[in-house]
């Protein structure tokens, strides 16, 4: 064989092998990359069932220094977390020393401050487990419920990036009055044989007040993130105008997603992704109404998108408001984690999943068999949706890797 035959011919071969060897390394990070996946839904699964135990005995902290310890950059709580029961024990059970009207916003809610220093935030009951939410997907009062259900199922996706919620009962009379700010105290009202508040938000009006039933009071309260991580407000690219005959460009605009990637802190880091995340967290909850979101201050887009007040959600349960997946099948594009997850989420696996881990919430059953049968519902939506994505584009464009080392020192 000439010379020049054998150049070619080991030029040929070096090809080939250096393709073959991408190709299994590929393929050996993809498998071993979907088999964590599957032991990370598998550990989930085998801790969904939250006990509400006081007993820390582990630890001479105490459960408020233990939650602000687990969060970091892009999560708010850790996969394991033992300590998880002592602390919504903790937020359920604790002692009120003050009471406040909530921080600025346009729905009610009260701040309480819990013995040992702790800041949560309290949303009173308005609806029965039934009642269906008519009009637009942003209709009604905010669904306290709904905070406590977001939390699990943001548990269940392996997000974590939302704040812990639980469902309390309260005293207004015997716990919230003597703590109570004049500025809280000045809302209260009694409505037949029943103590109400009515607060100070911008939707809040003396004629439309919240009310116990008797002086006992259903809702969730949520704990305050550490002050240490201060957040950081954004206009979401996705917002609604709230105008009616007024659309925002996304409405109309098919390129929408192209000019968003363009835009800092869209067009580099997690933050598109985490977008993505979120649509479809709230597509499942019926959340239309996340005109703004948060991050933590000066991150330069690397801090996750924190899933804060999702109590506009759980309203119709027959209504699946298909623009919130606006971000996912304009942009066609998803995390590979989160894709799996879903999948492993199939056949009825997300309704039965969710049951179980609100079964041991104060406020159980939070809530009704319809909004269970809806997420399973949406959850096959989400699915058809990202097929017609890899369809289009191909599973090599759409399914993205995006693994982030978490560290809990």
């Amino acid at each position: 064989m000439k010379l020049k035959q054998r150049v070619v011919l080991l030029a040929i071969l070096l090809v080939i092998f250096i393709f073959t060897k991408v190709f299994l390394i590929d393929n050996l990070d993809t498998s071993a990359a979907n088999r964590e996946d599957q032991r990370a839904f598998h550990r989930m699964m085998a801790s969904l069932r939250i006990e509400l135990d006081p007993r820390l005995d582990h630890t001479l902290q105490s459960p408020w220094e233990i939650a602000a310890q687990w969060v970091v950059p892009r999560e708010v709580y850790p996969e394991e977390t033992p300590e998880l029961g002592a602390v919504m024990h903790a937020m359920t059970t604790k002692k009120i020393i003050k009471a406040d009207v909530g921080y600025k916003g346009t729905q009610l809610k009260a701040l309480l401050i819990l013995e040992g220093g702790q800041k949560v935030v309290f949303k009173p009951k308005r609806y029965a487990r039934d009642y269906v939410v008519e009009g637009e997907p942003y209709a009604g009062y905010d669904r306290h419920n709904a905070e406590v259900a977001a939390f699990h199922l943001d548990r269940i996706l392996g997000f974590r990036r939302a704040p812990l919620v639980v469902g309390r009962f309260v005293n207004l009379r015997t716990e919230i009055k003597p703590v109570a700010t004049e500025q809280l105290l000045g809302t209260f009202m009694t409505v037949g044989n029943n103590t109400c508040f009515y607060g100070k938000c911008y939707y809040c009006r003396e004629t439309e007040p919240a009310c116990a039933d008797g002086d006992i009071m259903e809702g969730s309260v949520t704990l305050w993130l550490p002050d240490v991580w201060p957040l950081q407000k954004h206009r979401h690219p996705w917002g609604r105008t709230y105008r009616e005959g007024k659309l925002a460009r996304w409405e109309y605009d098919e390129s929408y997603c192209d000019a968003v990637k363009k835009t800092s802190p869209y067009d580099s880091g997690p933050r598109l992704l985490d977008i993505i995340d979120t649509a479809i967290f709230d597509y499942l909850i019926g959340n239309a109404d996340r005109h703004h979101y948060e991050s933590f201050q000066d991150d330069e887009g690397a801090s996750m998108l924190i899933l804060l007040d999702n109590a506009k959600s759980f309203g119709n349960p027959a209504l699946d408001e298909r623009s919130i997946l606006a971000p996912l099948y304009q942009c066609c594009i998803i995390r590979v984690s989160t894709w799996n997850r879903l999948n492993y989420l199939k056949n009825g696996v997300l309704k039965s999943a969710l049951k179980t881990a609100m079964s041991h919430d104060p406020i159980s059953p939070v809530l009704s068999d319809p909004h269970l049968d809806a997420l399973d519902q949406r959850l096959l939506s989400i699915l058809a949706t990202v097929k017609q994505c890899t369809d289009q584009f191909g599973p090599d464009v759409v399914l993205v890797e995006d693994r982030m080392t978490l560290s809990h020192l």
